[in-house]
């Protein structure tokens, strides 16, 4: 099993250094990230728990009780490795002032991973979430994901949801599970995204050319993979996405993460 970068105590004593003056990213695995900016810290899609059937490969940075900073988690969707019922719980009761955010189709499926009603916010497609810390302030956006379809209904509204964060001039977004689908450019291009986090790997999700291909079509400034390592069978996709990058996208920037490390978004990459 790969050991994080960094772990445990370590890890959450950076967290809490000094406000984020850019926001910063740290993975978590899988397609779990940290975001904070300023004092506000968000999850997306933690999976640190134990995923029953399937071998993990890489350690996971945090134990969900250690998880004591959360102010929002973000949920993408109802699968287990980004609604996580060995995660929630136990993020929860060490974060007591978290809110979850998550797909309004979800909301049964979050109560049966262990999240109570009163503790979710739910949303859908073109609305927003707002937080605001102290001198921080983050607005988050839900954008349709297909995996491998949309799947709207009248009644639920998308299953599948891709969320863009916005701390002041910096936007991040991060596509959850997603297949590229007609439209979904011209629906990121007005965010004039910082960072895009795309899924590389696993079923119904983008090949290391397509995540490229969005990346460049929306201007995003930089383009982080992620849905890879984290699991046995996919340890060997950010190896196959490099090479893509290296060879037939050398203008754009890209950031492979390793668990637990820390990334500072540049000041050049401000959507201002």
């Amino acid at each position: 099993m790969t050991e994080p970068a960094r772990h445990g105590r370590e890890l959450l004593q950076e967290m809490r250094a000094e406000p984020a003056a850019t926001p910063a990213l740290w993975w978590l695995g899988h397609s779990g990230f940290a975001m904070k900016f300023g004092s506000i810290m968000f999850y997306v899609d933690p999976c640190l728990g134990e995923v029953r059937g399937r071998e993990r490969i890489l350690r996971a940075p945090l134990k969900p009780e250690q998880v004591v900073n959360a102010d929002l988690v973000l949920c993408t969707h109802a699968h287990r490795g980004h609604m996580d019922p060995g995660t929630l719980p136990g993020l929860l009761a060490a974060s007591p002032r978290a809110r979850v955010v998550l797909p309004r189709s979800t909301a049964g499926r979050a109560f049966a991973a262990g999240v109570p009603y009163e503790r979710m916010t739910t949303t859908d497609a073109d609305l927003r979430v707002e937080y605001v810390s102290e001198a921080a302030r983050a607005v988050v956006y839900s954008i349709p994901s297909a995996h491998p379809n949309t799947d709207w209904s009248p009644e639920s509204g998308y299953p599948w949801l891709g969320y863009v964060v916005r701390f002041d001039g910096f936007t991040i977004y991060h596509a959850g599970d997603c297949r590229v689908y007609e439209g979904l450019a011209e629906r990121l291009r007005p965010y004039r995204i910082s960072v895009a986090l795309l899924p590389i790997a696993g079923n119904n999700n983008m090949s290391p050319s397509d995540a490229a291909q969005l990346a460049e079509d929306i201007g995003a400034h930089w383009l982080v993979p992620m849905h890879y390592g984290t699991f046995a069978g996919v340890d060997s996709d950010a190896g196959r996405f490099i090479d893509h990058m290296l060879g037939q996208r050398p203008a754009l920037p890209f950031k492979i993460f390793e668990a637990g490390e820390k990334w500072s978004l540049p000041v050049e990459a401000a959507a201002l």
